[in-house]
């Protein structure tokens, strides 16, 4: 019964280590197809004992390795390239967005110009109806301060929009001085047509002196 347990024993230890030679056999296997390990050139002296020629270290080696350096330098040559086709498409962006700045600060530059004009436009008007105004105003101090005949003589030398203007700064001076307005007067001397002409604008228009 010893002996049997024994011989169970050692059948085992056996088989264990056929399935430990196999294994180390598929892994040398496995890692040489990775490239991981030379298993031909390790195993060189069992394939010499078995009748067959093994791989020599030196004749191998130097390809291997030729290989391996040749695959890291393709790798990072492919690794530049993708680096530099990245750093133009990122030049090229960026020259995209100056242009569109570019093109935005022109558009604003040249609107900012028109505003300007608008300005200095406005500023001109401005200055000219305030000119305008003061002459009126002095055309109707002078002429309310001469004898009416004489007055409505220059008056009707106007334009009609001139002498409207006249004729309302002359009423609102008089309303501003608390006195009676000579307007009604002046109307009463100029002739009937040139009056109904006067007193139809001044109605059908509002007070300005544009």
């Amino acid at each position: 019964m010893a002996s049997f347990e024994k011989s169970r024993v050692i059948g085992k230890i056996i088989v264990l280590l056929l399935l430990i030679m196999v294994l180390l056999g598929g892994g040398f296997v496995w890692f040489d197809y990775l490239n991981v390990i030379d298993a031909k050139t390790l195993l060189a002296p069992l394939y010499r004992f078995i009748g067959r020629e093994g791989r020599s270290s030196a004749a191998l080696g130097d390809d291997a390795l030729i290989s391996l350096d040749a695959e890291r330098l393709a790798v990072r040559l492919e690794a530049l390239e993708l680096r530099s086709l990245e750093l133009e498409k990122q030049e090229q962006d960026i020259q995209n967005r100056r242009g569109e700045i570019e093109q935005m600060a022109q558009a604003l530059e040249e609107r900012q110009k028109a505003l300007d004009e608008r300005e200095t436009s406005f500023n001109a008007l401005l200055q000219a109806a305030e000119t305008k105004s003061k002459n009126v105003e002095q055309v109707a101090r002078y002429l309310t301060g001469m004898p009416p005949q004489q007055a409505v003589g220059i008056i009707t030398e106007m334009e009609d929009q001139d002498a409207i203007d006249v004729f309302r700064k002359a009423e609102e001076l008089a309303q501003a001085e608390g006195a009676a307005s000579i307007v009604s007067y002046w109307m009463s001397l100029l002739p009937a047509e040139r009056a109904a002409t006067l007193q139809r604008k001044m109605v059908g228009r509002p007070a300005t002196l544009n």
